[in-house]
């Protein structure tokens, strides 16, 4: 995909464009997965949260505060994620029925077209 051509007014406030060559450049969104390694208790819950969903510097320098700010009221409200949690900033605990590079389409959609 050609994110240049699919998100025209995101990609001209992207300031590295030439490192950008796949929308989870942009969005990372992570299979949520039990690691028995791991010796901290996890509030994100793979069987609460599927997906963790991180908004990459990269993307909330492009958009800006106020609108990084509404776009994660957008993610809260959207009817395709079922749960959510937010421990960070940029890093939040969903729970979709929808593949990774399904929501992260979803979110730049809303990004590209409601937010810019």
């Amino acid at each position: 995909m050609d994110l240049s051509v699919a998100y025209p007014k995101l990609f001209e406030r992207i300031e590295d464009k030439e490192f950008v060559e796949s929308i989870f450049d942009l969005i990372n969104v992570d299979e949520n997965y039990d690691d028995e390694d791991m010796q901290e208790d996890d509030i994100y819950e793979p069987s609460e949260y599927n997906y963790l969903l991180y908004i990459t510097e990269r993307l909330q320098n492009a958009i800006g505060r106020e609108n990084f700010k509404t776009l994660k009221q957008k993610i809260q409200s959207a009817k395709f994620i079922e749960d959510f949690i937010d421990s960070e900033e940029d890093l939040y605990g969903i729970r979709s029925s929808l593949q990774a590079d399904e929501i992260a389409k979803i979110l730049l959609d809303i990004v590209e077209n409601e937010l810019l």
